[in-house]
């Protein structure tokens, strides 16, 4: 099993500023609602790396594809950046998905969702690594009893 943890080498301290989202990451989720993968994801470096819940994807076209692939598998997602904090050659914004499902006897879900982007050092207007968190997704994980239990908390 890969190791999904980039671990900093040396400690750092960085100034963050809060501020509008950029334009290529508004047309990065944009590809991402519209189902089209087009142009936008080339925010992306070619070798970029994204982890992604679970996922441990390899280059731009694999990030691509497998975006692709969970999109298509029953729902319609709206992204809405909250919070952008852009800390040079950190980008970091939280937000919220909305997740409609095809079979409309399902409930629509609205999970909240945060990302770090490290931009490529070379070329700072590509992302090099992208680690992201959505969820829960599932009704039963988003602070209903589990069976027998106490409530999960609500984070």
């Amino acid at each position: 099993m890969t190791n999904l943890i980039h671990e900093e080498k040396e400690a750092t301290t960085r100034t963050m500023t809060k501020t509008e989202p950029p334009k290529w990451l508004l047309a990065f989720r944009k590809e991402i609602d519209d189902k089209t993968f087009g142009g936008g994801v080339n925010c992306l470096a070619e070798d970029a790396t994204c982890n992604l819940g679970i996922a441990d994807w390899h280059g731009r076209e694999q990030i691509r594809e497998n975006l692709r692939a969970f999109i298509d598998t029953g729902f319609t997602a709206l992204h809405d950046v909250v919070e952008y904090w852009d800390g040079s050659s950190l980008k970091v914004f939280r937000g919220t998905v909305t997740m409609t499902p095809d079979d409309k006897s399902k409930p629509v879900v609205k999970p909240v969702m945060t990302h770090f982007f490290y931009m490529d050092e070379k070329d700072t207007s590509k992302v090099r690594r992208w680690f992201g968190s959505v969820g829960p997704v599932d009704q039963g994980q988003s602070g209903t009893p589990a069976k027998g239990g106490a409530p999960r908390s609500r984070l």
